[in-house]
């Protein structure tokens, strides 16, 4: 019967400290998973936008794109 208690005792306070372990890791998870997304946060709220000129390249790529489609497509444009 000594045994008996004694095991379970053991096993009990496994339970427990694997219990206390894991909700510590967690809530170290939950720390870090919040600490990334205010570094996210902050680099888009400093992200300048994109000056006119890089529009407007863009703007000219996608047209010469558009050509070479209807060209591969055979038509004329």
């Amino acid at each position: 019967m000594d045994s008996l208690v004694l095991h379970l005792g053991m096993y009990l306070t496994a339970l427990v400290c694997c219990t206390v372990l894991g909700l510590i890791g967690l809530q170290g998870w939950r720390a870090w998973i919040e600490l990334e997304r205010a570094k996210l946060g902050m680099a888009s709220a400093n992200a300048a936008p994109a000056p006119v000129g890089a529009r407007i390249d863009v703007a000219d790529l996608k047209e010469r794109v558009r050509k070479l489609e209807a060209i591969a497509s055979g038509v004329d444009i």
